[in-house]
């Protein structure tokens, strides 16, 4: 069918040209670098035509500039949200890259003939809305070549018959005939399956045809023109076949696009990132690339098994010189079993298995991710061009001395926001504090270069422990922010902007207050505590009035360590906390559902009650928390959390407690609604419980009493109360329940801890199966 369509096209055609020389690769090759670098030191070309987006000429001879350190990236984005990107990555021995130097070196004219990336981004996107169903086949037909060559995966079966193809001229003819054969195979299926992938491969090829003829056109002779492409297109682009018009180029659509330059990285480039385009193993493919450069391309295996067993030593698994030696002849054993002239990568996986590992692919599979795959990471040198935000995040990591962590490998760093009094610069003395800055916009922007975890320190506020580490999708998501200003702190301020814009809670809002004071943003937590204000007149939602008096109480504690000015948030704090008062018992009115949101909010309000005793009504807190605990008509298990609090602050004595269990735990009272109150009051200070046998001796004496039906409903809420106890406790529990059953402690911790017997798990399982009605 594809044939058919040029046919009547046949017309357009130019006739009677010399054809340049075309060069099919494999994108990430050595051996295609290799052959290539043969080819144009053969042909002396005039111009170097590469497949790549024709709007990058000079961002791609930036790519060869001095100081420049593959892996990097061509990197393409819409200029409007939601962002698109395409990337063009390359590695030292990618064919184009080594094509880029050549002509570099060599000065020789170079340009680049796939669509520009207004182009193929507006491609792109109309693809992703429909399915392929011809990339669901392709899998199956490389399956199908694996099988027929005796290779166990295509990777071996490509590796061996290509990229251990070092003879003169076989390579290029090899992959011609191979890759024009493949599409011989697919492209009818292609056509009659996936329509639009067949007429964006044609566009495609149209425009590649047209730059091939204009190279012509501008003076360059045919034989002194090299054409260097992805082995698919190759059959494709003679001069024989029509080329774009001006008219039909006019007709494609865009969108509008930047272009950057980024550093990249070899995990990435891997198969286990998802890059289509990559090789599972990066590292492994340079290693192969350094000897065939050198003509020693037998030394491979030996510098291969002797990396893993050095990296296995690192990891404190010794092996020896003599597994070296053994393990380069496995290899090599299994290669010629293949008829291979020498070992591919799964040959040299499976000896290092079976030397190595004694069989088992555990013991050095981290050893092998670090030999195939590595860690390496590209480098850019300052004046390469970059997008803004970029070059401003560059220049802030090197004010903050945050340079070294740019890398693939994770690093903590603890930071201490207090002032550093012991030097003499002001730059100095709050460094950690700007470095805090500076990583909380960048998360507020989504920049996965740092993870907040939990501080060593517990509770303190001047404390962060970060995790940073740098991956190539976090140099994305830095262009990305190029959308959103200039630098990292008018994107950060732009990100929390559009958030305060659709704020429409309370407690967002506070959340925003306390993310801009983090983000050193004045101006923009000005401008979300106005918000708040408007909010709170209307704030009738209890959850949300706890949440946003804790954030409040949090940027209290903190506030003069991060030299914020937070006198605007006591008075919003204070009357916040007075409505939440009120609102307690009338909130607690719920089911067990809702319970569980209330004892965080119940929580949350008893902090700030702690932490500010002199700037809220600490007084009308507790009242209305004694009142909630007295009720009988509120939801059971927060009366017993209330009770619980009242207990711990010391407003309740013994009798007041005695006297409230033997009220909750007798017989009269509904079992779920005994027992719950029992694992509310059991949710907090559990040491203060455990030193009231009193408590004890009335929950043993409440369930002796219990009839079998409310025994078993009970069970419910008790067995969860327990379930949150820790072993510990639960051993003082056991203790203490021996006391009071004159038993003996110990005697009795040990019969209730012991494993359950066959008859007591059978009359657990006819648990399972009790009727709780509507519980």
């Amino acid at each position: 069918m594809a044939e058919s369509v040029r046919c009547m096209l046949g017309d357009q055609r130019v006739s009677g040209e010399r054809e340049p020389h075309y060069f099919g690769i494999r994108h990430l090759s050595p051996a295609g670098a290799y052959h290539l670098l043969s080819l144009l030191d053969e042909v002396k070309p005039t111009a170097v035509l590469i497949e790549g987006p024709s709007d990058a000429g000079e961002l791609a001879n930036q790519l060869v500039s001095r100081g420049v350190v593959p892996p990097v990236a061509l990197l393409a984005y819409t200029e409007q949200l939601p962002v698109r990107t395409v990337l063009y990555p390359f590695a030292d021995y990618s064919p184009e890259y080594q094509a880029l130097k050549w002509a570099n070196q060599n000065g020789t004219h170079i340009d680049l003939i796939d669509l520009p990336t207004e182009v193929s981004l507006a491609q792109l996107e109309r693809k992703r809305r429909s399915s392929s169903p011809i990339e669901e086949e392709r899998p199956d037909l490389y399956m199908r070549i694996a099988e027929l060559s005796g290779e166990p995966d295509y990777e071996a079966y490509w590796e061996r018959h290509f990229e251990h193809c070092l003879e003169p001229g076989v390579y290029r003819s090899a992959i011609a005939h191979f890759s024009s054969e493949m599409r011989a195979l697919t492209e009818e299926d292609e056509f009659r399956l996936s329509p639009k992938e067949w007429a964006y491969n044609e566009i495609r090829e149209s425009h590649m045809r047209r730059k091939i003829r204009d190279t012509i056109e501008a003076g360059h002779l045919p034989e002194k023109i090299v054409v260097i492409t992805g082995a698919h297109h190759t059959s494709a682009l003679s001069l024989k076949f029509p080329v774009m018009m001006d008219e039909e180029l006019a007709l494609l659509p865009r969108v509008s696009t930047r272009m950057t330059v980024m550093p990249y990285s070899y995990y990435k480039l891997s198969s286990h990132s998802g890059y289509g385009a990559g090789n599972m193993a990066p590292a492994y493919f340079e290693l192969l690339w350094q000897c065939i450069r050198q003509r020693e391309p037998d030394r491979l295996p030996a510098l291969y098994m002797s990396s893993v067993a050095t990296r296995l030593r690192e990891q404190g698994t010794w092996r020896s010189t003599a597994s070296v030696i053994e393990g380069v002849r496995l290899a090599e054993a299994l290669a010629s079993l293949h008829d291979g002239v020498r070992p591919t990568l799964k040959d040299l996986r499976d000896a290092a298995t079976i030397l190595y590992g004694h069989g088992e692919y555990s013991v050095i599979v981290e050893a092998l991710a670090k030999t195939d795959i590595g860690t390496a990471i590209g480098s850019l040198p300052e004046g390469v061009s970059q997008t803004p935000v970029q070059d401003d995040l560059n220049r802030e990591l090197k004010r903050l001395k945050l340079e070294k962590y740019k890398t693939l490998v994770a690093s903590d760093l603890d930071l201490d926001l207090r002032e550093n009094r012991q030097v003499k610069s002001e730059e100095s003395a709050f460094l950690d504090l700007n470095r805090s800055i500076l990583l909380h916009r960048l998360a507020v922007l989504g920049i996965r270069f740092a993870r907040k975890h939990h501080s060593r320190q517990t509770d303190a506020t001047w404390a962060e422990h970060w995790v940073l580490q740098w991956s190539p999708e976090a140099e994305i998501e830095t262009v990305e922010s190029t959308l959103k200003g200039e630098t990292v702190e008018l994107a950060a301020a732009y990100v929390i902007h559009e958030e305060l814009l659709v704020c429409a809670d309370i407690s967002e809002a506070a959340k925003i207050i306390r993310r801009s004071g983090e983000c050193g943003l004045p101006q923009v937590a000005g401008q979300a505590v106005a918000v708040l204000q408007q909010l709170a007149v209307d704030a009738g939602n209890f959850a949300q009035i706890a949440e946003t008096v804790l954030e409040l109480s949090i940027l209290l504690q903190y506030g003069s360590v991060r030299r914020i000015d937070t006198e605007a948030y006591l008075p919003i704090m204070r009357q916040l906390f007075l409505r939440g008062c009120l609102m307690l018992v009338e909130a607690s009115g719920c089911n067990d559902d809702a319970a569980a949101d209330m004892i965080t909010s119940i929580h949350a309000m008893n902090a700030v009650a702690q932490e500010h005793y002199a700037e809220v009504d600490e007084a009308l807190w507790l009242s209305k928390l004694k009142e909630l605990a007295a009720r009988d008509d509120r939801n059971a298990k927060l009366s017993g959390y209330a009770f619980s609090i009242v207990l711990e602050r010391n407003i309740a004595g013994e009798e007041d407690c005695a006297r409230e269990v033997a009220r909750r735990l007798s017989p009269g009272i509904p079992a779920d609604l005994g027992a719950g109150w029992f694992e509310g009051l059991s949710m907090r200070n559990r040491y203060a419980l455990l030193s009231r046998d009193y408590l004890w001796r009335h929950l043993d004496a409440y369930i002796r009493d219990l009839e079998a039906e409310p025994f078993k409903r009970s069970l419910v809420f008790l067995r969860r109360a327990f379930g949150t106890f820790e072993p510990r406790e639960k051993a003082s529990i056991a203790e203490l329940l021996g006391d009071i059953w004159g038993t003996g402690a110990e005697a009795s911790g040990e019969a209730l801890q012991r494993q359950l017997s066959e008859e007591e798990k059978e009359k657990l399982d006819e648990l399972n199966d009790f009727d709780f009605g509507d519980l």
